[in-house]
C-alpha cells in the first residue's frame, strides 16, 4: 500500500494518518493482494476519517479480478470498476512494429492484451485505488504526482485524479492501436496470400475471439462511465465560483474519457470487420481458384472428346474403315486427331477460356 496527500503539492506518507489532514486530500493505492490482506483496518481508517466505510458487496467487486467495468454508489462514496487495455508485463517484444512478421507472433500479440480491472472508491476527501499486482499506472501516476511543482496541475480532488488514472489507461490502448492493426494485417496477409496452402485458423479463431473480448470490455467501460456521469448530473449543485468550475471541470474530464473510449469501441470494431472481411476474401479467392481450375479440366475434356472418338472408331473391328490396309493410315489419322486438337486448343485460348493470355 502507498499513501499520498495531495495538496499544494504531492508527497507520499509512511502510513495513513490517524485523522485527515485540514487542507487536500489522500490518496490510498493498494495492490490487490494488500487490499484484501488490509480490507479489515481500511475499514477503520473510512470509519474514522470519512464517517463509513465500504460495502461488504464492493469490497468483494473490488477483489474480484474477472468483474466486468461498472459502476455503483452509495450516499456516502462512488465506485468505479475499470478493466485496463494494456499489453500484458512482459510481452513488450510481440509489439515490435517490424515490416515482416509472422502469424504466430500476431497471435500471441493479440493474446498479451491485458484486461484486469482497477478499482476505485471515491470519497469526499479520500481515493481508494486497487490494481493488479504487475499494474504500472499506480507507480507511474505515484512518480507523476510527486513531480509536479505547480499545484494548479495537481488533481483538485479524489474524482478528479480518478478520471485522469481512467483516461491514462484508455489512452495506453490506444498507443497500441497502430501496432496491433499491424499484427493484424500479418494474420490478414496469410490468408490472402495466393501460394498459400495451409491457413492457420488456430491463430485466426483467437485472435477473432480476442478482438470481441476487446469489444465487450469496451462497451462494459462506456456504460460505467455513462453511469457515472449520471451520477455527476446529480451531485448537489455548487454555488459558488471555485466549486462550480470544478464540478464544470469533472464533467469535462469524463466527456473526454468517454469520447476515449469510443474511439477505442470503434477501432475494435474496425478491426473486426476487418478481420470478417479477409476472411471473406480469402473463400473468395479459394472458390475462384476452383473454378479456374475446373475451367481448365472441361476445356482439357471438350479438347480430347473428339480425340477419343477418333480413336473409338478406328478401333472398331471392320476390314473395311478408310486407312485399315494403308501404309500412311496411321499417320493420316494422326496428324488429323493432332489438328483437331489444335484447332481446339486455339479456338478455346481466343476464348480465354484456357487461361494462357492475361485476364
Amino acid at each position: 500500500m502507498r499513501v499520498f496527500l495531495i495538496d499544494e503539492g504531492c508527497r507520499e506518507l509512511a502510513g495513513p494518518p490517524p485523522d485527515l489532514p485540514e487542507r487536500g486530500y489522500l490518496w490510498l493505492a493498494y495492490t490487490r493482494g494488500a487490499f484484501e490482506l488490509s480490507a479489515a483496518a481500511l475499514q477503520g481508517w473510512l470509519q474514522r476519517w470519512c464517517g463509513g466505510g465500504l460495502v461488504d458487496l464492493h469490497v468483494s467487486d473490488l477483489l474480484n479480478a474477472h468483474l466486468p467495468s461498472h459502476f455503483d454508489t452509495t450516499s456516502w462514496y462512488d465506485m468505479l470498476v475499470f478493466r485496463r487495455l494494456a499489453a500484458a508485463p512482459g510481452s513488450d517484444g510481440l509489439f515490435l512494429d517490424e515490416e515482416h512478421g509472422t502469424v504466430a507472433a500476431a497471435a500471441q500479440a493479440l493474446r498479451n492484451i491485458d484486461t484486469n480491472p482497477v478499482g476505485f472508491v471515491v470519497f469526499d476527501r479520500v481515493l481508494v485505488t486497487v490494481h493488479p499486482a504487475d499494474c504500472q499506472v499506480r507507480e507511474f501516476f505515484a512518480q507523476r504526482l510527486t513531480q509536479m511543482q505547480a499545484a494548479a496541475r495537481l488533481p483538485s480532488s479524489p474524482a478528479d485524479l480518478m478520471l485522469r488514472v481512467v483516461n491514462h489507461m484508455v489512452d495506453s490502448y490506444l498507443e497500441l492501436r497502430r501496432l496491433l492493426t499491424r499484427q493484424l494485417t500479418t494474420l490478414q496477409g496469410e490468408l490472402l496470400a495466393p501460394r498459400s496452402r495451409q491457413v492457420n485458423w488456430q491463430a485466426l479463431l483467437e485472435s477473432r475471439n480476442t478482438l470481441n473480448l476487446l469489444e465487450d470490455v469496451c462497451e462494459d467501460q462506456r456504460s460505467a462511465v455513462q453511469e457515472w456521469m449520471d451520477a455527476l448530473q446529480e451531485w448537489p449543485p455548487e454555488d459558488a465560483g471555485p466549486a462550480l468550475r470544478e464540478r464544470e471541470l469533472l464533467r469535462l474530464r469524463s466527456r473526454d474519457v468517454q469520447e476515449h473510449i469510443d474511439r477505442v469501441l470503434s477501432h475494435v470494431r474496425r478491426l473486426q470487420s476487418s478481420a470478417e472481411g479477409a476472411v471473406q476474401l480469402h473463400f473468395s479467392a479459394l472458390g475462384h481458384r476452383t473454378n479456374g481450375i475446373m475451367r481448365t479440366l472441361t476445356v482439357l475434356t471438350a479438347i480430347f472428346l473428339p480425340l477419343n472418338l477418333v480413336t473409338g472408331i478406328f478401333g472398331m473391328n471392320f476390314d473395311s474403315l478408310p486407312l485399315i490396309h494403308s501404309s500412311t493410315g496411321f499417320w493420316v489419322a494422326a496428324g488429323a486427331m493432332a489438328a483437331l486438337g489444335l484447332g481446339l486448343g486455339l479456338f478455346f485460348w481466343r476464348k480465354r477460356y484456357l487461361g494462357l493470355r492475361g485476364e
